[in-house]
């Protein structure tokens, strides 16, 4: 059964507990798939097609046994596609009603049997998630300029919109980096944003500073020989890196509390999208409370020594990450 997703909404998912989203729009799909969590009050254990493909009887047994998930789970699985579907099919048959089966994939062709299966069925739900058109975007981004109470031109709002071609989880990449580069500023001029919108995403600085906190020594050499970080982008590198430390030392006390890392990803707020899972899971694994509290405290005198030298501070970032490699040493 084929619908809009502003009619999720009214779906039953004790009823209707087989989902697939589709589509590339995976901004959207994130943004669904919490308020589910949340109207199910569930927790969500993600799962990628290949992990099970390549042992299926597991993956049933841990469904249908229960032994790693408990009741009214929403059970997430990734990159999903067409050789998924006799994993669907054998799941029907068992009839299982305690968990909801959210399948999520990318763009899926009308002759494609996944698709298929779930548009023809009444009790499966199936969801197209297409790129946001030009207004639904500026929406968003308006919103946002307003809740951080920063003026932003129509000129300028254009141009973020420009550069995310329709996929709200770019946008919203796009906004965390201004949100973070105008913590202690009320306005934000044309040439800071073209800075920061026009950094280099293949190696951005998102995965320079989650490999930093992931301690993976070679990922980070690679990122600093291949990218020639400016003086203006210093400063946000370090309140990005300001904004994970204390995101990951959030998870490391409830992960002290809770023992259970699955469910406090789950229930990160803000949601840890399933492609950066696995390093923050690393993230929490290999780092010890008081040391991320010391990290911080680190990362909030390079930000001030950042602002009495702004000259030099590509050189101050550089060395501050080349610390932080030898501290991996240590």
């Amino acid at each position: 059964m084929i619908i809009k997703t502003y009619e999720l909404n009214k779906v039953n998912f004790e009823i209707n507990n087989f989902v697939l989203f589709y589509g590339q729009n995976e901004g959207l799909k994130n943004e669904e798939l919490q308020k589910i969590k949340l109207k199910t009050k569930t927790t969500i254990t993600y799962y990628d097609e290949k992990q099970i493909l390549e042992n299926k009887e597991l993956f049933y047994d841990n469904i249908l046994t229960g032994s790693l998930f408990d009741d009214k789970k929403i059970i997430t699985i990734n990159r999903a596609s067409d050789k998924f579907v006799n994993i669907v099919e054998g799941l029907l048959e068992k009839k299982i009603s305690d968990k909801t089966i959210l399948i999520n994939a990318g763009i899926l062709e009308k002759k494609s049997k996944l698709r298929k299966l779930f548009e023809k069925d009444k009790k499966l739900i199936c969801v197209p998630f297409y790129p946001d058109n030009d207004q639904t975007m500026i929406r968003i981004a308006q919103s946002f300029f307003q809740n951080i109470k920063i003026p932003i031109s129509t000129l300028n709002l254009n141009f973020i919109i420009s550069k995310c071609n329709g996929d709200r989880e770019k946008l919203n990449n796009e906004l965390l980096k201004i949100k973070m580069f105008c913590l202690d500023k009320n306005k934000l001029n044309s040439e800071d944003l073209f800075k920061l919108i026009n950094l280099d995403e293949n190696h951005s600085i998102s995965k320079l500073i989650d490999n930093c906190l992931a301690k993976n020594k070679k990922n980070i050499i690679n990122i600093l020989n291949e990218n020639i970080f400016s003086n203006e982008e210093s400063i946000t590198i370090i309140r990005i890196f300001l904004n994970k430390s204390k995101r990951l030392l959030n998870i490391l006390k409830q992960f002290e509390n809770e023992k259970n890392l699955e469910t406090v990803l789950a229930n990160a707020k803000p949601p840890i999208f399933w492609k950066d899972k696995e390093i923050v899971k690393k993230q929490v694994q290999i780092n010890e409370t008081q040391k991320i509290k010391d990290l911080i405290i680190k990362t909030n005198d390079m930000e001030y020594l950042l602002k009495k030298n702004p000259d030099t501070s590509h050189f101050l970032v550089r060395n501050f990450i080349l610390e932080r490699i030898q501290d991996i040493n240590n």
